[in-house]
């Protein structure tokens, strides 16, 4: 291992769940077996992404909640929940609970702002209150407050036979310093580290201070620790789609480097006002992929990383792109498995 890249000591992923509309269940229940491989190969973290109004996994906290009781041990992270969509006070309690049933395994990530085409679902979200909603970061200190322990009444105690608290129930200890914020900008990162949470990283970032990917990734890594209590030993994790092929068959070889040379445009240039930019898949052996990670400035930085499953592959693509992570390329950046 080179000797300026700090041993990776948490390896996760990240899947979609796609299914079929007239046959949900079978795209839920492949996400929940990939859930429970990852366990046996070894992964210290498996996370779910929200789909609104798509094909898509659109309630993680659920799909989280039943595997919890398909696993025992692996983290279960959702990356991210996008908050306009949600009541920060409901939340608080999903979460809770969630984390109750896993054992503390929960890691809920969370980003905010408007919801995606609010538009034209305002009407159905917050049908007399869409012009009051608050979509800022004002959102997330409400949820990190909440689950913290904050009042979330006025009032305790007994009415009649039922007994009520001012404070989300369940309390989960340990929940809050597992929160993380999913943050794309130097905005973000800084303030996702004044507010002590973890910093996701993605494959996608804005474009502030330069057009290198792998530099701007950097520069916020950097900001989220500088302005962090933990300092330097803040976690934060990366995400990039690797997709190793020590053990693909020919079909699937061809299929992963046709989907990474059809994405490979958009990591040219920056995209749209915000100026987001895309990180290139990495696809081929583990030692090449390992060597394009050494040579990352940010992955240099990191101890723990999401790599997220490519969102239109076979069941059978996924097995083979976990079991390759876990014993071929994990191993060569420094990550044993749990014993």
């Amino acid at each position: 291992m080179p000797p300026h890249s700090r041993p990776l000591r948490r390896l996760g992923f990240l899947t979609i769940g796609l299914f079929d509309p007239a046959a949900p269940r079978g795209g839920h229940e492949s996400v929940l077996s990939i859930i429970e491989l990852g366990e046996q190969l070894g992964f210290d973290s498996a996370w779910v992404r929200h789909r609104h109004l798509q094909h898509g996994i659109s309630s993680p906290v659920a799909v989280l909640a039943a595997a919890t009781q398909r696993t025992t041990r692996i983290a279960l992270g959702t990356a991210v929940i996008p908050l306009g969509w949600e009541n920060p006070l409901r939340l608080a309690e999903d979460l809770a609970t969630v984390d109750v049933l896993s054992g503390g395994r929960l890691n809920p990530g969370v980003s905010v702002g408007p919801p995606m085409h609010f538009d034209r679902v305002r009407d159905a979200l917050y049908p007399d209150t869409a012009d009051a909603e608050d979509f800022s970061h004002r959102r997330v200190r409400r949820l990190l407050d909440l689950v913290r322990g904050a009042p979330a009444s006025d009032f305790s105690g007994t009415e009649g036979i039922e007994v009520f608290s001012a404070h989300v129930q369940p309390h989960s200890p340990g929940l809050a310093d597992r929160m993380w914020y999913g943050g794309g900008s130097l905005g973000s990162a800084q303030w996702a580290g004044e507010q002590g949470m973890n910093l996701l990283t993605s494959n996608v970032v804005k474009a502030e201070e330069s057009e290198d990917f792998a530099a701007i990734q950097l520069s916020h890594i950097r900001r989220f620790r500088a302005h962090h209590p933990a300092g330097d030993r803040a976690r934060v994790s990366q995400g990039l789609v690797v997709i190793p092929t020590d053990t693909a068959s020919p079909e699937q070889r061809a299929k992963y480097e046709a989907y990474a040379a059809e994405r490979l445009p958009r990591t040219t240039t920056t995209h749209g006002p915000r100026r987001m930019m895309y990180a290139p898949d990495l696809v081929g052996p583990s030692s090449r992929i390992a060597e394009q990670l050494h040579a990352d400035p940010a992955f240099q930085q990191v101890e723990e990383v999401v790599f997220p499953l490519p969102f239109t592959f076979d069941h059978a693509d996924y097995v083979q792109i976990l079991t390759d992570i876990a014993t071929h390329l994990a191993p060569t950046l420094g990550w044993h498995p749990p014993h």
